[in-house]
């Protein structure tokens, strides 16, 4: 049905022998899991997923779809694993749906088939998402990240039905656990539930808490994918199949640097790798995501910087930062 299997390896720790003069881990083979749906038999996520920014004109009135089309082939050609727009970071919910789905389609139309496409389409209703969802799935899109609703705070069964209708368009469907943005999590038990629901592909955990991802692995075999980069090396060593970066907006290599080392069971090379990069992983988070990183991309010269309001262009001692880092990392 989909253009190409998304890509996923599961991961698994066949031992984790740690002692403090170093770590050993065996990683295990890939699994795969299949579904009795017949959207697709196998979903793939593993390795790195950039969570791409929105650019937009300078003045903000309109998206700047050339740049955009420069950055999806910059991020191919730099060996990106898949593409994630309209996710939190590509300020979904400062944008019309009409700009939303232009930005995914123009997304789709330029990766032409080469990596995973994973479409945001969370929204305040589950109307909204079943909505943007079925776009997505007509528009060419692999599958979808679907947030639980910000600010209506849920209950559980709530969430489940929500993720429940959203899945019936026939499109497979990433949960999106992000309490700091929704105001609400999915308790581990609930999204164990929602692994038994065909289509319901995988989870991205965005809690800030391996203990959180860890207790979800440890109820069902979804397969979890880190949202955060600071913490991409631990989350994967406690199985999570890959991470979905922003760091990679501005530099896929560091982290592409983690996910394969850690797929080829590294670790010495995926802590070297994860440590040369959490000054830069930091900077990027000293004002509201995505607001650095986009000044960051300006500094590379990759996009304008211009955020949507509420979101304000970054302060001078922000960009004093970025420059500091990003010359400390041979960016600039």
């Amino acid at each position: 049905m989909h253009r190409h299997l998304l890509r996923l390896q599961t991961t698994t720790i066949r031992s984790l022998c740690a002692n403090r003069s170093g770590a050993h881990y065996s990683i295990g083979a890939a699994l795969t899991r299949s579904f009795s749906s017949t959207m697709t038999s196998k979903l793939r996520f593993n390795g790195t997923y950039t969570a791409l920014v929105t650019p937009f004109t300078p003045d903000g009135s309109a998206v700047d779809y050339d740049s955009l089309k420069k950055m999806v082939e910059w991020q191919i050609q730099e060996g990106i694993d898949g593409l994630v727009p309209m996710g939190s970071t590509g300020e979904n919910t400062l944008v019309s749906d009409e700009e939303r789905l232009q930005v995914i389609k123009t997304v789709i139309k330029t990766v032409n088939g080469r990596v995973p496409v994973i479409a945001g389409t969370g929204s305040l209703s589950t109307d909204g998402a079943v909505h943007l969802a079925r776009e997505a799935k007509e528009l060419g899109a692999d599958a979808c990240l679907v947030i639980a609703p910000p600010y209506v705070c849920a209950s559980q069964r709530g969430l489940y039905e929500h993720f429940r209708r959203v899945v019936s368009v026939g499109l497979p469907v990433m949960i999106y656990d992000n309490p700091g943005r929704a105001g609400v999590s999915l308790e581990p038990q609930t999204i164990a539930e929602l692994a038994k629901v065909p289509g319901i592909a995988a989870l991205k955990d965005a809690t800030d808490s391996v203990t959180h991802a860890v207790d979800v692995m440890a109820l069902c075999d979804l397969p979890v994918v880190c949202g955060a980069d600071n913490l991409a090396l631990p989350m994967m060593a406690c199985g999570a199949v890959g991470v979905m970066s922003i760091l990679s907006n501005v530099v896929p290599s560091r982290v592409l640097a983690i996910t394969k080392a850690m797929e080829k069971g590294d670790i010495a090379a995926a802590r070297k790798a994860h440590q040369a990069n959490v000054l830069l992983v930091n900077s990027l988070f000293v004002e509201p995501n995505p607001i650095p990183t986009k000044k960051a991309m300006e500094l590379l010269g990759r996009c304008s910087s211009t955020v949507r309001s509420p979101l304000a262009e970054c302060t001078a001692e922000t960009e004093k930062l970025l420059l500091e880092q990003l010359k400390a990392n041979k960016l600039l």
